[in-house]
């Protein structure tokens, strides 16, 4: 089966909450790649987080609870920093994140501090998201993503609040594309396609994608599902009907669980079989917008069978 190498942010998510009629801030572990790693280990498969770390008690309790949850922790670095806290504020289900700690403890992980071995030596590789739009860690992610060997996957999970204006948004268009432009897999949500290229149709926003040359790409759509594109056709797969409460990780979960899969079959032949590694994910993120929260809510194998019953 082999394991997944995945690289990029954790941190502490403060989310909004009412307690006897009062606002409250929840603290829960946090950062879509590390909601990703999880969501792959809560499934059954091996992986391996690769990021930075603070040194401080908020990153001592992030460390251990990637122990407790079964991800290795070889491609740790901890720094001197404080811990990033993202503050989250919800429409309904929906989160909306704004980042608080300069310098981002996330985004320290350099080039220099990577086995160069062990991401060669994974079956899948995964990069994304906001420590991107950092150094040291951009420089650490396009040397991983240069090394031969991993499938390699890709989230942009843009997030609005980190771009201040039209510039800084072209340019996290140029850097996505870098990646787009040799990935396996990508997987983006309907929002991210709107912010990145005004794209309201996720079949149109794919199909750009794979221009550039990615290999496969699935748009998550919320509610209404997700679409898929690939080599030899494309589809819209329906979500299965949830009670959501907090949609917080669901788009991670749905990359954990495409992870996962691709874990134990390898890159599909057709449009078929990507067909059916996104309907088991679509569970898998269906089961985590009934829970609360993010890296914690990500489910195990008999918990979606308690679910949803046998899976594909």
């Amino acid at each position: 089966m082999g394991y997944a190498m995945v690289m990029g942010e954790a941190l502490i998510d403060l989310l909004e909450a009412e307690l006897d009629g009062e606002l409250i801030y929840r603290q829960a572990i946090g950062g879509a790649p590390l909601n990703v790693a999880v969501g792959v280990a809560r499934l059954g498969g091996e992986v391996q987080y690769a990021g930075a770390l603070s040194d401080d008690v908020l990153g001592d309790r992030i460390a251990a609870f990637l122990r407790d949850t079964g991800v290795g922790r070889t491609g740790v670095k901890r720094v001197p920093v404080p811990t990033t806290l993202a503050v989250t504020t919800f429409e309904g289900a929906e989160p909306t994140f704004t980042f608080y700690g300069e310098p981002p403890s996330y985004a320290l992980l350099g080039p220099d501090d990577l086995d160069l071995a062990a991401v060669g030596g994974a079956a899948v590789l995964y990069t994304g998201s906001i420590c991107l739009l950092r150094e040291p860690f951009r420089a650490a992610a396009r040397a991983a993503w240069a090394t031969a060997g991993p499938v390699r996957v890709f989230d942009p999970n843009v997030r609005p609040t980190l771009l201040p204006d039209a510039a800084a948004t072209d340019a996290l268009r140029d850097l996505v594309e870098e990646f787009f432009a040799t990935a396996d897999l990508v997987k983006l949500s309907a929002a991210d396609a709107v912010l990145l290229y005004g794209e309201h149709d996720p079949a149109a926003a794919a199909d750009r994608i794979r221009g550039l040359g990615a290999g496969a790409v699935v748009v998550t759509c919320g509610s209404k599902g997700a679409h898929v594109a690939s080599a030899d056709g494309a589809a819209m797969l329906p979500a299965p009907s949830v009670a959501a409460i907090d949609a917080t990780g669901a788009g991670d979960s749905v990359m954990g669980a495409l992870i996962r899969r691709l874990l134990d079959d390898g890159l599909p032949a057709d449009l078929a079989g990507w067909q059916r590694h996104v309907r088991f994910a679509l569970a898998v993120a269906g089961l985590v917008c009934e829970r609360k929260g993010g890296a914690t809510a990500m489910p195990t194998p008999a918990e979606l069978t308690a679910r949803w019953g046998a899976l594909l």
